[in-house]
């Protein structure tokens, strides 16, 4: 943590000397014991000149007021560290503001087992060192590109990609596995041999923080879903080239399953691969919908219908294919997209799997899918909750804080319950991953993921409305201090509906607990 200004070179003032500028044209106030000088900058003032002419602002104190209205780091915009004058004699900067890598002290913002005060059987230090590192690289590199590119639509920068090939995170975001052996991760902070599906965990998690929906699913979030069917059933060398190619970053890809007339229901696709004359090549005709990253990708990982069934194929953006942007609820950073394929031909090296068994190919990754989205939602919703927190701290209403309100208090024990659980249910279901072969994962986790898929994207739900609730209209605004609210409450129904709808994923666990049912049991 650090102070929220740099104070070392500021004039000692007394406060009865700042209340002498208290007019327009000269206006000092104090916030957190450093003096500014706003005289210029009044006519600027977003708010208007009125709001700093106030009687509790001009040439007072206004801590309180200014945190009451603004996020800490406007601060630190340096357009307003030029305004600093001076400092509080005897006094010094008492609000924190978080530095790269810092973890938060702020009760339930992290995970218990980032927390010293709570100890955890799953966590070695191998995991605590690469989420270290991890967050630092994150915050430093990825968030403030993040939060550029979701405002503008744009695709994450060329430099933020590049940074994540070189240090492995495209790799490791595919979890455990072969393709990670003898591979310099984060600098060799974890071995490939040693990385695991908690590693894993905590890098979608620091990930979520990010606080930008949209890019976050832009970022190579198609080539986690897309990427594993050719790393598991792809021919070489079309599979090591393809691999290399993205784990590079030189080229990227996406799953594109989903249609109009099929989104949960896989086995209903109407793409069509049809077999040519010759025997080694195929024709693809049909239209995928809701595809995220497909306006960013070169390669598709395309589930098509064939005679005997399903067949998956690896479809470079060739003559034929065409991309149209979706306009979704976040921002068109994402790259989802409506996909044409009209008459495009591939080798038939390019199958996936064996012809006619590409529902196993495309249903081998679901349970991964649907544990990563689990890992993400629970991070997002436990970063509501902190700004809330936050909020219902510093917020003053008839004379006290927010948090100072039962009926606030309330709202809190159901959010933090609900993250809390989340959380202990996501790191159960993992230890098992890591101790289950795919088979028995395939076997035993499918209606536990499914499960908790439901449960944590209800939960977010049920936070989102609270958090709007505690932040008012500034839960509805998609800029200031409810900025973060107003985009979880629009987003967070991308995870209710892709990778399985709750409904869908509901009935599959209870359809898996049915099946285990023992024929003999009675009340």
């Amino acid at each position: 943590m650090a102070t929220q200004q740099q104070t070392t070179s500021l004039k000692a003032m007394k406060a009865d000397e700042v209340a002498k500028h208290n007019k327009e044209g000269d206006l000092w106030v104090i916030v957190d014991s450093i003096v500014y000088d706003l005289s210029k900058f009044g006519a600027m003032h977003p708010g208007g000149l009125g709001v700093l002419l106030d009687a509790e602002v001009a040439g007072q104190d206004a801590t309180t007021v200014f945190y009451g209205l603004h996020r800490s780091e406007i601060l630190q915009k340096p357009q307003y560290q030029r305004l600093k004058i001076g400092q509080i004699e005897g006094q010094s900067p008492k609000i924190q503001v978080m530095r790269p890598g810092d973890i938060s002290k702020v009760p339930y913002g992290e995970p218990t087992w980032l927390t010293p005060e709570f100890k955890s059987p799953y966590y070695s230090p191998s995991h605590r060192a690469l989420q270290k590192s991890m967050r630092t690289f994150i915050d430093e590199v990825i968030t403030p590109d993040a939060q550029a590119c979701e405002e503008s639509g744009k695709r994450a920068s060329k430099e933020v990609l590049s940074a994540m090939a070189k240090n492995g995170m495209n790799r490791m975001r595919l979890g455990p596995g072969k393709h990670l052996h003898g591979k310099e991760l984060m600098g060799g902070v974890v071995k490939g041999e040693e990385f695991d599906y908690f590693h894993e965990l905590m890098i979608n998690q620091e990930l979520a923080r990010i606080g930008a929906r949209g890019y976050g699913d832009g970022l190579n979030s198609g080539m986690v879903i897309g990427l594993p069917p050719i790393l598991n059933f792809a021919k070489e060398p079309l599979r090591s080239k393809v691999l290399e190619e993205v784990f590079s970053g030189e080229k990227s890809i996406c799953l594109a399953i989903s249609e109009a007339f099929a989104g949960s229901d896989v086995s209903g696709v109407r793409t069509t691969a049809t077999k040519n004359a010759d025997g080694k090549t195929w024709t693809i005709n049909g239209t995928k919908k809701w595809i995220t990253g497909g306006m960013h990708s070169d390669y598709f990982t395309v589930g098509c219908k064939t005679d005997g069934g399903l067949t998956v194929f690896l479809v470079p953006r060739i003559e034929g294919v065409e991309t149209k942007p979706i306009k979704t609820s976040y921002s068109p950073s994402a790259g989802t997209a409506y996909i044409t394929f009209d008459n495009v031909k591939v080798p038939a090296e390019n199958m996936l799997g064996p012809e006619d068994g590409g529902l196993l190919v495309i249903l081998s990754n679901f349970n991964h899918e649907r544990w990563v989205m689990c890992c993400a939602s629970a991070r997002s919703s436990r970063m509501v909750v902190e700004e809330c927190l936050k909020w219902a701290s510093q917020r003053y209403v008839f004379g006290k804080p927010l948090l100072a309100q039962a009926v606030i208090r309330q709202k809190f024990a159901h959010m933090i319950a609900k993250v809390e659980a989340t959380q202990a249910w996501l790191e159960n279901i993992t230890y098992q991953m890591n101790n289950m072969s795919y088979k028995e994962q395939s076997k035993n986790l499918a209606g536990q993921i499914a499960f908790l898929k439901m449960q944590s994207t209800r939960f977010a739900g049920e936070i989102a409305d609270d958090a709007v609730n505690i932040f008012g209209g500034r839960g509805l605004t998609k800029t200031g201090m409810g900025k973060q609210i107003e985009q979880f409450q629009r987003t967070q129904k991308f995870d209710a509906i892709l990778g399985g709808a709750e409904e869908v994923l509901g009935d599959l666990g209870v359809r898996q607990a049915m099946r285990k049912m023992p024929e003999g049991v009675r009340l």
